[in-house]
């Protein structure tokens, strides 16, 4: 196990023994640092924090402080993170709170670049590349493959669909579709995300149907719950529609449009 003399690794703590710890860094009691992963010079990772497989946290960074939550009572909350994972310089994670079911939880194989923050008990699938400066707050769901470009900041409870693309510096307010761009100080749609689309390894026939799906939802001029009904008609035996129509279908705050 390489760990610089300088480091500050707290008993208790769980650390594989191919892992690195650079020069400065801190360790809490109650994280476990798994196989492959690296730590670098006066990063921090604290609180009940479990990190995966290969992960790479870059000087400077926090991983699992406290939540930047008022209602925060010193509740015994924890931070789930998967494997091959990156965090940049200055990125923070935070733990999560009884109110939003105790558990901040990442996926695999997320970039979340310098000066990046998630919040309290959000929830982020696989594959997420989180842009420089760019704002989680509390309680947000981000499905798999999700990028968010640099300065965007995105509204406690907002969800954003497999595959979404927020450009940079837009807030988001409301819901992403699956598959869907938005833009713009206040998000609105601004097309498919093609380009991620294909990146994904659909084939032209799934693009086909996203681009009549979303045509159909957006674009008809129907009410949500008429171009729902005649998307489950038409394509809804497709898993790609069957997931759009079923995250729309569970949106509270609505569809950003």
């Amino acid at each position: 196990m390489a760990i610089h003399p300088t480091a500050l690794v707290e008993a208790g703590a769980v650390i594989d023994p191919s892992c690195t710890v650079g020069p400065y860094a801190v360790i809490g009691p109650r994280v476990r640092l798994g196989e492959g992963s690296s730590v670098g010079p006066h990063a921090v990772i604290t609180g009940n924090t479990t990190l995966g497989r290969r992960n790479r946290v870059f000087p400077h960074a926090v991983i699992g402080e406290i939540p930047q939550d008022l209602k925060y009572r010193g509740e015994d909350s924890r931070l789930e993170i998967g494997d091959g994972n990156t965090f940049r310089e200055f990125s923070t994670v935070n733990l999560g709170t009884e109110g939003g079911g105790g558990v901040t939880r990442i996926g695999n194989g997320g970039l979340f670049m310098a000066y990046s923050h998630v919040g309290h008990d959000c929830i982020i699938g696989d594959g997420a590349i989180i842009a420089n400066g760019v704002a989680l707050a509390g309680h947000i769901v981000l499905e798999d493959h999700v990028h968010v470009s640099g300065l965007a900041a995105a509204h406690q409870f907002v969800q954003l669909g497999r595959l979404s693309f927020v450009s940079g510096l837009t807030g988001v307010a409301m819901d992403v579709a699956p598959y869907c761009t938005v833009a713009g100080a206040r998000a609105e749609l601004a097309g498919l995300n093609l380009v991620g689309l294909q990146r994904s390894g659909m084939g032209e026939e799934q693009i086909g149907r996203v681009k009549q799906a979303y045509k159909v939802f957006f674009r008809s001029g129907l009410p949500a719950a008429e171009a729902l009904a005649q998307l489950k008609a038409e394509m809804g035996s497709h898993p790609e529609i069957a997931h759009f129509i079923a995250f729309v279908e569970r949106s509270k705050r609505g569809i950003t449009r």
